[in-house]
């Protein structure tokens, strides 16, 4: 009976994981860490290495995914490299500025603004042309956003993943 209140409470914890995803924190590294701690601690587990060393393949892709949506985005819009660079700083520092606000949702917020903010300036600094700009930072906005979305769906395919092997038989 405790094993499988213990199941239910990692299986739970894993899934609201998840939402920290809004949030700009490494919601996929927490839930290879709550299956890793599950299979070094629970016994009779078939949470086996094999399906550790997949969900680190998973969490390890879903932030390369995450950074080259973001680049895709930029380039698919007509921005340089220099303006991903300044999109991706600008939404780390606008997920830090946002994360006070909306009970620490803003941070998703920030992050896209600051992804918009920062491509726009550093490709306006270039020399770009306004419209041009614009749409580049646009595009750095929607890769953002799409990189985060991609990075969330992993995530709930790690927890697919690892929870029947938590549950117990």
């Amino acid at each position: 009976m405790l094993i499988t209140t213990l199941a239910i409470l990692c299986i739970a914890v894993m899934f609201l994981s998840l939402g920290l995803h809004l949030f700009g924190l490494p919601a996929n590294w927490i839930v290879l860490a709550l299956a890793a701690i599950w299979c070094f601690t629970a016994p009779g587990t078939h949470l086996t290495w094999p399906v550790l060393l997949l969900l680190s393949a998973l969490a390890i892709l879903g932030e390369i995914l995450e950074f080259f949506f973001l680049a895709w985005g930029g380039k698919k819009y007509g921005g340089s490299g220099k303006g991903t660079i300044g999109g991706m700083i600008g939404a780390f520092i606008g997920a830090i500025l946002g994360a006070p606000f909306l009970l620490g949702i803003g941070a998703f917020f920030g992050a896209l603004a600051g992804a918009f903010a920062g491509s726009l300036v550093v490709e306006l600094l270039r020399g770009m042309k306004g419209n041009e700009a614009l749409r580049a930072a646009w595009g750095s906005l929607v890769g953002r956003f799409g990189g985060t979305m991609l990075k969330a769906a992993i995530g709930f395919a790690m927890v697919a993943i690892a929870a029947p092997t938590i549950w117990p038989s």
